[in-house]
């Protein structure tokens, strides 16, 4: 019995466009929520949602029961941090701030077992291999691994090409570091900014390789799925229910405002 297939990785491979959503609310309950909405995947944020291994795992468990793909942001690409969420069963992982070749291909080497890596062996204790009940676990674990890399300032662009030569499955840009590196703080859609990812976007995709994003702007989500983009998110659930909850508050407002101008017209009369 062999690794379970990463469907999602199956599907860059493929060139087929997945559309996704940030999830940044540290809590299952909502990641449960947020896999019956039928993106194909989610990211479990573990870089700025107050997150541990411990509730990105919970999280994951419930997104693998729908039929959206999990994926896991970690905080940093440390070594010994790929090899716990690895073990945990997370099978895709984004790793932040990828700032040059040699970065990459270390982490490409943290996601394979020896000889070809240095993922520790320790899969009899693991969630991934089902607690030893796959036998043929550690052969075929290295091939259902997705590896995506995120560059996010100018350091990461100027060794955009160097990174693309490693063997990372994928490389999200990530809009809002690279303008505050720009001197655009707070303004992804700067001029300057969006030509820059956008560029950076096409060579991914000329050198064979998935091209991922999360832009909330719909005009700027078309121009990259033309580009051939194939891992977009579209949205994050703590923004959208953040808005959601503060429409819902002043609908309410809205409607106590109105009674009381009709009580007083009414007492005036």
């Amino acid at each position: 019995m062999p690794a379970p297939k990463n469907s999602f990785k199956v599907a860059l491979q493929a060139g087929h466009p997945q559309i996704g959503c940030w999830i940044g609310m540290a809590n299952a309950y909502t990641a449960e929520i947020a896999a019956t909405a039928d993106f194909d995947w989610l990211l479990v944020d573990g870089e700025h949602a107050p997150n541990d291994l411990r509730s990105i795992l919970e999280q994951v468990r419930v997104i693998e029961g729908s039929g959206s793909a999990a994926v896991a942001r970690l905080p940093i690409g440390e070594t010994w941090m790929i090899k716990q969420y690895l073990d945990a069963g997370v099978q895709s992982i984004l790793v932040p701030m990828v700032e040059s070749g040699d970065q990459a291909r270390e982490l490409v080497r943290a996601v394979r077992y020896p000889p070809h890596g240095v993922r520790g062996v320790g899969s009899s204790l693991a969630r991934a291999s089902r607690f030893a009940a796959i036998p043929d676990y550690l052969k075929t674990a290295d091939e259902q691994i997705c590896l995506l890399v995120q560059v996010e300032n100018r350091l990461g662009l100027a060794a955009l090409d160097d990174i693309l030569t490693t063997d990372v499955d994928g490389v999200f840009v990530g809009p809002a570091d690279l303008a505050a590196d720009m001197g655009h703080i707070g303004n992804a859609g700067h001029p300057e900014v969006v030509e820059a990812v956008l560029g950076a976007l096409q060579r991914i995709v000329a050198a064979g390789k998935a091209a991922g994003i999360l832009t909330l702007d719909p005009e700027m989500q078309r121009k990259c799925l033309d580009l051939g983009v194939t891992f977009l998110a579209t949205d994050i659930d703590v923004t959208l229910f953040a808005k959601a909850m503060r429409q819902a508050a002043q609908t309410g407002l809205s409607l106590l405002t109105e009674q009381v101008a009709s009580g007083v017209a009414k007492s005036s009369g």
